[in-house]
């Protein structure tokens, strides 16, 4: 047996230890971040939730198992009549956390139109969010969604939302809450006039989620590429589906490709099945799928 110096046989060892780490760190790529994230927005299952098959309270655990999404967006008609209801608002984080989930924003209607023209009624529909974004801040969620309603000549109706719309916003801003609004019927359908409202306002909690559908005859395309400048979000409005698993009325390669390639949008993209001839989870795991084989399609360039 040949003699080794206690300095050769550290020497020795250092080696064959470093070789069988290096491996390791050799196959530890970094993770690849997804080009946008996926969420699953309450409304999709909005039938179950009215028909009481399904429990609001519940909608984390729901989204989880049954669809394997990790990232919510409630409604807040579901829960009108727990508003003020502190126990159950902790019970509604209790679910999300337990079972992994983030809550991204809460979608408000309802609440009077932040750009009556009534000034009076104006500032209680201001005020009757306020609620909404001690949800928000409480469940962890960077926004709540509002409507940006009124009436009048569309110059009026611009400086009655800018106000209603630009003091909420206020208030979010107080605990770093977002205001955003939707395309959602009325001249917010409108893609420039909603464009300039959010100019108006200026704020960078004050924003905009804009969806594939709600623009009436207003260009989707169009509406969206000047929605998205101010966009903390985006909804994935899906009706109905091809045989191979495209939706009919939105091209979800073209409007992902705005939304990603020319936006740089990598935040999260909710699922908004609102169709009737799937049932509502189909619908859902369909909206899914589609925005899954875009996503990886994009990816490859």
């Amino acid at each position: 047996m040949s003699h080794v110096s206690r300095r050769e046989f550290l020497a020795r060892s250092a080696a064959v230890a470093g070789a069988a780490i290096a491996p390791t760190f050799a196959s530890a790529a970094p993770a690849v971040e997804p080009l946008f994230k996926i969420s699953l927005a309450q409304w999709s299952l909005h039938k179950a939730f009215f028909a009481k098959k399904a429990d609001p309270l519940q909608f984390a655990t729901i989204a989880k198992k049954e669809y394997e999404i990790e990232a919510i967006e409630y409604v807040n008609q579901f829960y009108k009549d727990k508003k003020k209801d502190e126990a159950f608002l902790k019970d509604l984080k209790k679910v999300a956390d337990d079972a992994g989930v983030k809550s991204v924003l809460i979608m408000c209607d309802g609440e009077g139109a932040l750009g009556d023209a009534d000034e009076k009624k104006r500032a209680q529909a201001v005020e009757n969010h306020y609620r909404w974004v001690e949800w928000a801040k409480f469940l962890g969620c960077h926004s709540i969604r509002v409507n940006a309603q009124s009436s009048g000549t569309p110059e009026e109706q611009l400086t009655r939302v800018v106000d209603g719309l630009g003091k909420l916003t206020e208030f979010g801003a107080k605990h770093e809450i977002g205001v955003i609004v939707e395309n959602h019927g009325g001249l917010s359908s409108n893609g420039e006039w909603l464009a300039n409202v959010m100019k108006k306002i200026n704020n960078k909690f004050c924003g905009t989620l804009p969806d594939f559908g709600n623009f009436g005859s207003y260009d989707r395309y169009k509406g969206v590429d000047e929605l998205m400048p101010f966009a903390k979000g985006v909804s994935a409005k899906s009706h109905d589906f091809d045989d191979k698993g495209n939706e009919t009325k939105t091209d979800y390669r073209k409007m992902m490709e705005l939304v990603v390639k020319k936006h740089k949008y990598s935040g999260f993209v909710g699922v908004e099945y609102e169709g009737s001839k799937l049932p509502e989870p189909e619908g859902i795991k369909a909206t899914k799928k589609l925005l899954e084989v875009v996503r990886d399609e994009l990816a490859k360039g």
